[in-house]
Parts: structure tokens; sequence; C-alpha cells
């Protein structure tokens, strides 16, 4: 199972910050961009900038969704009833790779998206192999028993730098998670503060 390394961690540093907590992140070496004129990009953002990183930032979080992905989860969103930027985050957290990775049953989210896709992943039994498959509450997700022994489970379960968010009920001796309800914004443990109120307003003016 190939991992993005990579790109994930470009996106760490293109932001400046350490956005999954990750020990490994490049971000505690060196906080600058990457390229070769990243140290120089440290100007003051505009209105519109921190908007958009803002966007970029959440986006990145999710396994860099595409900019057509955000954008129709984002739209749903804003057509649900509530406050836009709480059920865009609501969204997000019921997809299944979330779901995946938050349980830790994976590393990383980009280890999460890969994980289902490869067909590890049941709900309630059934075996689902997209990512964005939409969970909801009281859903079963499972590790298919053949997958429990991999290497990159056996690493997650043990990873000591994050904990199961309590919209989640997991037991990692039968790799079972149910998600319990869907989880606000101040509920959801990112590592780094994510704004979506600013997301709300970069789409709103573009």
């Amino acid at each position: 199972m190939t991992k993005r390394t990579a790109a994930k961690y470009k996106i760490d540093r293109r932001m400046g910050e350490n956005i999954w907590g990750r020990a490994k992140s490049p971000v505690n070496r060196r906080e600058y961009g990457p390229g070769q004129h990243g140290q120089r990009r440290k100007g003051k953002l505009s209105d519109f900038g921190t908007q958009l990183r803002a966007k970029q930032k959440l986006k990145g979080y999710y396994g860099d969704l595409t900019e057509k992905q955000f954008r129709r989860i984002y739209a749903e969103a804003e057509r649900v009833k509530g406050d836009t930027g709480e059920n865009l985050i609501g969204l997000l957290e019921r997809r299944l790779d979330a779901v995946v990775y938050r349980a830790k049953f994976v590393p990383t989210i980009f280890a999460a998206r890969q994980f289902v896709n490869h067909g590890h992943v049941e709900v309630n039994g059934q075996r689902v192999n997209i990512a964005s498959y939409r969970v909801k509450e009281g859903d079963v997700i499972s590790v298919r028993e053949r997958s429990r022994q991999l290497a990159i489970v056996l690493e997650a379960v043990a990873l000591a730098e994050r904990d199961v968010p309590d919209y989640l009920e997991a037991d990692h001796n039968k790799m079972t998670a149910t998600f319990v309800r869907t989880p606000a914004l101040g509920d959801v443990p990112y590592a780094v503060v994510m704004e979506p109120n600013l997301v709300v307003e970069y789409y709103a003016k573009n």
C-alpha cells in the first residue's frame, strides 16, 4: 500500500502548520513553505488570502480533496438547515475515510482513503470501497477479518499521538467502530485551529 508522503508533507509546509499533529511533520523542523522561495513567503495575508488558506487547510486535512469534491460538500452544507460551517464539518466527518482514520484503523487520512478503496472496510457487514461514502448515526464500521493483521492497521492502533473522539465507539479488539453521532466543530480533535466560518466567507464571495 503506497503512501503519499511527499504530498501530505508538502501540505503541512505550504500551510506552515503541522495540520495532522504528526511527529514526523517537517514543520517541526522548518516552518517556512516548500520550494526555493519558501522562506520569503511570510507576508501578511489579505482577507481573501486568509479565507483561501482556511479553505485549503480544511480541504487538505481530509486527504487533499479536489476543489470539485469540496465545493459539492460545501453546497450540501449550505442547503441543510443550521450553521453552514458546522454542517460542513459534520459532512466531512461522516465520510467513510474520515471515520476509518478517526477510529485509528490506519495512521493517516491518506492511508484511510486507500484502505477503503482496496476493500478492507465493511459498513454494517457489507463491504464498501468508496472513500466518500456517507456514514449514518448508528452505522458499524469494521475492518474485514482478513485485513486485521496488516502492518498498517497494527501501527495505527499503537499510535499514541491521537485518541478516538467520543462521537465514535471503537473496539480495537474486534476492529469495529460505531458512529454514534454527527460531531460539531468543537468535538473534532483537530491538531490545529480550523475556521469553517472563513470557508463560508470564501465561497460567499467566490
